[in-house]
Parts: structure tokens; sequence; C-alpha cells
């Protein structure tokens, strides 16, 4: 797992000061879900709130006015470098498509170990849709009643959260306007998408990170995505089962598939709607148990995109 942190917050700036606010008087809670879609810029929020706490007391502090992380701040080296103290990521681990419970019980050793400062202690769990039973079970054990000093951060993307896990966190959800998504599109590319893309892969719940891994299948393919419509682009992510390669290209899978049948459907066709409700759910429950995602790609191809 790579560890890759935008240094500069684009966005979710309010949420960012009532989580710095709740900080400052002492009131922020030591067990947070930020949920919002995936590629909204969810675990860049939680960095830069762990770099905010973490460089406090030390040299080339968070600048809370540009929302920036300084480059020469220990702490943040340290976690680039994935050798802080104070510092746990856990995520799903690759060629593997869940968090095993083996990343869990090595998270709980580090934690029952004396602290060497008295630096609060953050854990980031991204994805924790892919927490399995076991999983969930070993880190309800440690999350339940957690050092004063540990605060632990889970990443969900819109996803069921398991009740027992969700009842002993704070939610905070996490949204941006289509607006905010294309000018902070802008400023990470330096560009305009709308000069880069069809207009029918720019979607009212797209995101920051769907619309950087649109621009990144085009330079690694080569392909002109600015003249390829939305079917020729679902075929061409199916066909090279590029839902396996990332999961945030899942996510985008899934969503061009939704796009296609809020454009298609019709009162007067109960067919595609018939379609629609039978693809929306086989889309849900495949989210929900994390069964195999081929199926339902494959099978939509065949039904709409090879006709």
């Amino acid at each position: 797992m790579e560890t890759h942190v935008h240094q500069r917050l684009l966005g979710h700036h309010e949420t960012f000061n009532i989580l710095k606010n709740l900080k400052i008087n002492k009131k922020l809670p030591n067990k947070i879900i930020l949920s919002g879609e995936k590629g909204i810029g969810k675990c860049t929020l939680a960095y830069h709130l762990i770099n905010y706490i973490l460089s406090i007391n030390e040299h080339h502090i968070y600048n809370t006015k540009d929302y920036i992380i300084n480059s020469k701040n220990r702490s943040f080296k340290l976690i680039l470098n994935k050798s802080s103290p104070n510092f746990n990521l856990i995520d799903v681990e690759d060629g593997k498509k869940n968090i095993d419970i083996s990343q869990i019980r090595k998270l709980i050793s580090n934690l029952n170990k004396s602290s060497f400062n008295s630096i609060p202690r953050f854990v980031l769990i991204d994805n924790i849709d892919l927490l399995n039973i076991n999983s969930v079970n070993a880190l309800l054990k440690v999350i339940e009643e957690p050092n004063d000093n540990i605060y632990f951060i889970l990443i969900n993307s819109n996803t069921r959260v398991p009740p027992t896990l969700k009842s002993r966190c704070i939610n905070f959800k996490i949204s941006l306007s289509k607006n905010e998504v294309i000018e902070i599109t802008n400023k990470i590319i330096n560009q305009n998408i709308y000069e880069l893309l069809n207009d029918e892969l720019i979607d009212y719940y797209t995101t920051p990170g769907k619309l950087l891994k649109i621009l990144e299948i085009s330079d690694e393919f080569k392909i002109d995505i600015r003249n390829l419509s939305l079917n020729n682009f679902l075929s061409f992510m199916i066909e090279n089962k590029l839902y396996k390669k990332d999961r945030i290209f899942s996510e985008l899978t899934y969503s061009f598939i939704e796009i296609y049948f809020r454009r298609n459907v019709s009162i007067q066709n109960t067919e595609i709607i018939n379609f629609y409700k039978y693809f929306l759910k086989k889309i849900v429950n495949t989210k929900i148990y994390n069964l195999d995602e081929e199926t339902v790609f494959m099978e939509f191809e065949d039904q709409f995109l090879n006709e």
C-alpha cells in the first residue's frame, strides 16, 4: 500500500475547521467515520487533520490559513516513510479482497505497546466496508475502550457499515457539489476538465478521484476520451476488466452503469425500467455482501452494450 497524500486540501474546509475546533476545545471524538462517495477526498481530509494535530509542537506546522501540509514537517515525512510511531494505516493489501484479521491483530499489538511520547496516536482505516466479520469483531475489542490519546478515523464510501461498529463512532458526512468537483479537479490538473472529457462522462454524482482515474485510463491506453461516448467507455472498461485493477475503477463502473440507466429509463418503456430495478438491486447486493463484480458487469455488457 503506497502512501500518497495531497499536500493542499482542496475543498472540505468547513469540515476540517469543525474537526480542528473540536480538537482545540478538547471535544474531538476518538472514533470518527468519514462517509462519502469514493474519490471525494475523505482520506485527504483525514491526513490533513492528523498532520494539523501532530505538527502543532513541531517545526513547519500545518498551514491552517491555506490548508497546506508542509513537506518539511517531521511527522509528515515519517508518515510517508511508514515509520511514524503515532500513525497506523489499515487498508486492503495488494492481491486481497478484504482487510484480513491478521492486520487488525498487528494493529492491536502496536497499540498495546507503550508510546514513546505523549503525542496523540492515530489509526486510519480505509475501505471499512472491506473488513470481514472476523476483522470487525477483532477491531471492536480495541475500539470500544481506546486509550484517551488514540484516535480512530474510519473511511466509508457510502456503503453499509456494520451496526456494531457504526454505533460506536461519530459519523461525519462528506460531500461536494458538482461545481466544487469540477473546480477542485481543474486545480489539480491545471486545466479545464471539459476540454479533456466527453460531457457524458461527467455526471452530477462524480468526484475528483473518479475524474482523475478517467484521465489515468486515457494516458495509459492512449484513448481519445474527448470523443468517447458513455457506452463505448463502459465497454472499454468492462472488456479490459479495469474494475480488477483498482477499487475506484470498480466504483467508476458502477457509477456509469447507473448513469446509463438514468439516461435511458423511460416511463413508456417498462422493460428498461424493470432491467434498471434488477441491476440496481444486484449492484447494491454486490457492494453490501462483497460478491463477484465480474458477473454483474459482464451481464450488463451482454444485455445492453453488445446490442
